[in-house]
């Protein structure tokens, strides 16, 4: 190991290429996959854009300090220490600090509640759920009417909660310290969904519902959609999120989304290890160990095997055939054209063989074809 380079936790991602089209904390979420041995890629479906500069949240800010409200809503871990940072860059910073100690801070999550620890104060509830409605139905029931909130909002706003109180009576000033930009550069973005669809993933990763919203709209103007969700079915690719409101988009795609217990990143990667480290993706139990496959090779007794995309397709037919022979015909389908043919075949097949250091696990049978040697149940 070089210096500076993290140290190795696993192996259990060895193989997997795994896809993040995340602008926040991107690097973060990189280092912890590949501390596990994945491959990372890059594809940021939209970008936070602060408002560090924004005379409006500035204005709204001066406001709360001449008139400090009775409750602050931080609906988003980062949004609040951005405001924070704001804040502190135009000299408003003790101020704020003033006015919010003295009103109930109301959380929606735990990352909400970090970020107002962090700056020193205490959040006085916390939506177990982490949704905008979880938070709105408590606040209702306790009562707004003629209460003074700042709700500090997510990047796409629109969450209902300004209105819901406004209606029950409160007065309400509204505080977006963030909002979401268009992806740094589109066609990155369209090339992950067109490598995605061919099977160059074995997972990707979201942590905010618009930013999978966009990568699936971007799929969709792809004409990907239906094949990434066929794959997603079949269990070659993941799609995780890091909790069920970046979830809800791709459920309502069709997509069964791995959702960690906690949502926090280092949950989300927990979640993603077990399910590759402990036979959570689709395989066969051969004579040799279990056999699972990956983007770029299989993994075979728990030993990651590299393969080239030729061998990768042979393996990948016999797999599928589940013990079952598979013609050479079949098996030639994975071949590049200008080779396909039955030598070629028996060609590839001999490097899968070898690279795999199990000859007895593909069988060859005699004029009908070749079969994994399956272990009986």
């Amino acid at each position: 190991m070089t210096p500076g380079t993290p140290a190795m936790l696993s192996s259990a991602l060895a193989g997997c290429s795994i896809l993040l089209p995340v602008d926040r904390r991107s690097g973060e979420l990189s280092a912890a996959l590949e501390r596990h041995g994945a491959t990372v890629r890059l594809a940021p479906a939209l970008t936070i854009v602060p408002h560090i500069d924004d005379r409006e949240l500035l204005e709204r800010t001066r406001e709360l300090i001449a008139a400090p409200p009775d409750v602050i809503v931080v609906t988003t871990g980062v949004g609040f220490r951005g405001w924070v940072e704001a804040v502190d860059e135009a000299g408003l910073l003790d101020g704020f600090l003033a006015a919010a100690a003295n009103a109930r801070l109301i959380a929606r999550g735990p990352k909400a509640r970090g970020a107002i620890q962090q700056a020193g104060l205490h959040a006085d509830w916390v939506a177990e759920t982490e949704t905008a409605a979880e938070l709105r139905e408590f606040m209702l029931a306790e009562g707004v009417s003629g209460r003074r909130i700042a709700v500090q909002h997510h990047g796409s706003g629109a969450d209902g909660l300004d209105e819901a109180f406004a209606a029950a009576g409160a007065d309400i000033v509204s505080v977006t310290v963030y909002r979401w930009g268009p992806p740094p550069d589109p066609e990155i973005v369209r090339q992950s969904v067109r490598d995605a669809a061919d099977g160059a993933f074995d997972a990707v990763l979201f942590t905010s519902a618009p930013g999978a919203r966009e990568w699936l709209i971007a799929a969709s103007d792809a004409g990907c959609l239906d094949v990434l969700r066929q794959r997603a079915q079949s269990g070659r690719l993941v799609t995780a999120a890091v909790g069920p409101i970046t979830a809800g988009p791709l459920q309502d795609a069709g997509f069964d989304a791995l959702v960690p217990d906690r949502g926090r990143l280092g949950a989300l990667v927990r979640a993603v290890v077990t399910h590759f480290g402990t036979g959570g993706a689709p395989g066969v139990e051969t004579t040799a160990g279990r056999l699972e496959l990956r983007s770029t090779g299989a993994v075979l007794d728990r030993r990651f095997i590299p393969l080239s995309p030729t061998g990768l397709g042979i393996l990948t037919a016999l797999v599928d055939a589940g013990g079952a022979a598979v013609s050479r015909a079949r098996l030639a389908e994975a071949l590049p054209r200008s080779v396909a043919n039955p030598h070629a075949v028996e060609v590839a097949v001999a490097r899968v063989r070898e690279a795999v250091g199990e000859p007895a696990l593909i069988r060859t049978i005699v004029k009908r074809g070749y079969r994994l040697d399956l272990a009986e149940v």
